[in-house]
């Protein structure tokens, strides 16, 4: 079959005409980025000047829905770039309500937005809070860390704070649920000196709670580390119902970290292994594996050497 030829005049036309669509493409395109857009993004919200002398549960989510209305530009740099931003929401209005109108505050939320950005509406409008009563309650902090040491540097100590303990200020019902509180992560990289830092405390999203003081000084510290070997005895639970138990072999090696300046302090003495015969009762396994009851502080045990043991036993 003959295939039809595009001539030179169709393919002109062909040519003129994407031509013609690419350029009403780009002017669209100019014309979109050029006009205002309305646009709708999700922001998370914190309560500024709080009542002193009430405490609350907000009733609804602590996200809401912000219309804004920006340039086209910005709303596709918004769409290439997503993110989550923060809106402080002004509770003053507190003392004689239990509940909060956006409407009333879009001058003051708009301030926390660059100028060319205005937010137009917030969704939902209102918020509604339950108010109960307040307590106060002192609670421990506890330092979370992510740190990468030098080769042969560790912890070598206990961690301090200071203050180590914090006053935790709000709901009964959410007070009283707050044993410690921890601290943002202290990070660090080929790390080989004592830490100092500031830390301040995580809320874990708790809105509702007041902290006094909001930060503490964490103290880690650090120092160099080395292996050590000992010899342990085994010791057997649970055979007291038995004439005799013994363990071949009857002490087992441990290896463990333990920093230069305790490497004196500790010896076997202060661990302990034992062999548990309900092991064997329950399970009838044919060996015992040992367990290590009794380990000094900041002494990182490496291995064990037996992890399991065989046994005779005399009824």
């Amino acid at each position: 079959m003959i295939q039809p030829r595009i001539t030179k005049i169709k393919r002109r036309k062909i040519a003129i005409f994407l031509r013609c669509l690419g350029i009403s493409f780009i002017a669209w395109l100019l014309f979109a980025v050029s006009t205002e857009q309305t646009f709708r993004i999700d922001a998370g919200i914190s309560y500024v000047n709080i009542p002193e002398s009430k405490a609350f549960h907000p009733l609804q989510s602590d996200t809401v829905s912000i219309r804004m209305r920006m340039s086209g530009w910005k709303m596709f740099m918004k769409r290439l770039r997503p993110d989550t931003p923060h809106v402080q929401v002004d509770l003053s209005g507190l003392r004689t309500r239990n509940y909060i109108v956006f409407a009333n505050q879009l001058g003051y939320i708009n301030r926390q937005f660059p100028a060319d950005n205005q937010v137009i509406g917030v969704i939902p409008d209102t918020l509604y809070f339950d108010f109960s009563k307040q307590t106060q309650r002192k609670v421990p902090i506890r330092p979370l860390y992510d740190i990468h040491f030098k080769k042969q540097y560790g912890i070598i100590g206990d961690m301090r704070a200071n203050p180590e303990y914090v006053t935790v200020t709000g709901p009964l019902e959410d007070v009283a649920n707050i044993d410690y509180l921890e601290t943002d992560t202290i990070r660090g990289a080929e790390v080989a000196t004592d830490i100092r830092t500031i830390a301040y405390l995580n809320k874990h999203q708790k809105n509702n709670i007041t902290i006094y003081p909001t930060f503490s000084e964490i103290t880690i510290p650090v120092g160099e580390i080395t292996e050590k070997v000992i010899e342990l005895p085994l010791k057997v639970e649970n055979a007291s119902r038995y004439t005799s138990v013994r363990t071949l072999p009857s002490k087992i090696k441990v290896t463990f970290l333990v920093s230069l300046k305790d490497y004196n302090k500790w010896s076997s003495r202060n661990f302990e292994a034992i062999v548990d015969m309900e092991n064997w009762e329950r399970n009838k396994v044919q060996n015992l594996p040992v367990i290590l009851t009794q380990i000094p502080e900041h002494c990182k045990v490496i291995s064990i050497e037996p992890q399991n043991v065989d046994f005779f036993v005399r009824r």
